[in-house]
């Protein structure tokens, strides 16, 4: 349940909810816009609501931008053809299926869902989540052995395709599994390289280059023109 309502300067009303974390020194803003857009606050035991809704408004414009660029939901239906990991994949559905696969059908990669109609996006979703965390493991793995982090975490974030934690967790952005695989691996090495460089230093910066190799900046660059998009479904 919203705690406030946020009304954008062009009318959209977008709930807000602020949650009080121990421990946390700073108030932090996460704008979410899937699969509903929302706004979620964090800030500190000792911080008001009043201090949370001036700081969202401090950030107004910025709020406003994300939700301005993230495209309309693209519903998907058996028949419809989606990219994901670079391939182009026809979807079908049998409901006599438990489980799903992708076959090859004269040349075209077809992934077969199963079960109640009612289910096929929400299984689709699932799915490429599946094929994407095991695409990331098959990256980490072309890194040095000494890189590798100790779990691997999927999350639907809007601005942060990545983060590495200090524990040996490294999270990623499963939306990755949309965009082009250069940038994929360029998003897993940056993260890889944040084990060596907790910050975006030179240092950071010619380990992401030695891990990557040539054409970091046209990723970088990529992302931040088609970020959007990858929110398009679910």
């Amino acid at each position: 349940m919203a705690d406030y309502i946020f009304t954008t300067s062009y009318g959209e009303e977008i709930p807000v909810i602020i949650t009080t974390r121990r421990g946390v020194r700073n108030i932090t803003l996460r704008p979410k816009i899937a699969p509903r857009h929302e706004l979620h606050i964090s800030k500190p035991w000792l911080a008001r609501d009043a201090a949370a809704l001036r700081f969202l408004e401090s950030k107004r414009r910025w709020a406003e931008s994300i939700f301005a660029r993230a495209p309309a939901k693209v519903r998907i239906a058996p028949g419809d053809e989606i990219e994901f990991l670079g391939r182009t994949v026809l979807l079908a559905h049998d409901p006599t299926r438990r489980g799903n696969i992708i076959t090859n059908d004269a040349g075209r990669d077809v992934l077969i869902i199963g079960g109640a109609s009612d289910m096929f996006e929400r299984r689709v979703r699932d799915f490429i989540k599946s094929e994407f965390l095991g695409a990331v493991k098959q990256i980490i793995r072309t890194a040095p052995r000494d890189l590798w982090p100790r779990r691997i975490a999927l999350r639907d974030t809007t601005t942060r395709w990545g983060s590495c934690s200090t524990t040996g967790t490294i999270s990623f952005s499963w939306r990755l599994a949309f965009a082009p695989t250069d940038v994929m691996r360029y998003v897993v090495m940056h993260e890889l390289a944040h084990c060596v460089h907790m910050d975006h230093s030179p240092e950071f910066w010619a380990t992401v280059r030695d891990l990557y190799g040539f054409g970091v900046e046209r990723a970088k660059r990529w992302l931040t023109q088609h970020g959007a998009e990858l929110h398009r479904y679910f």
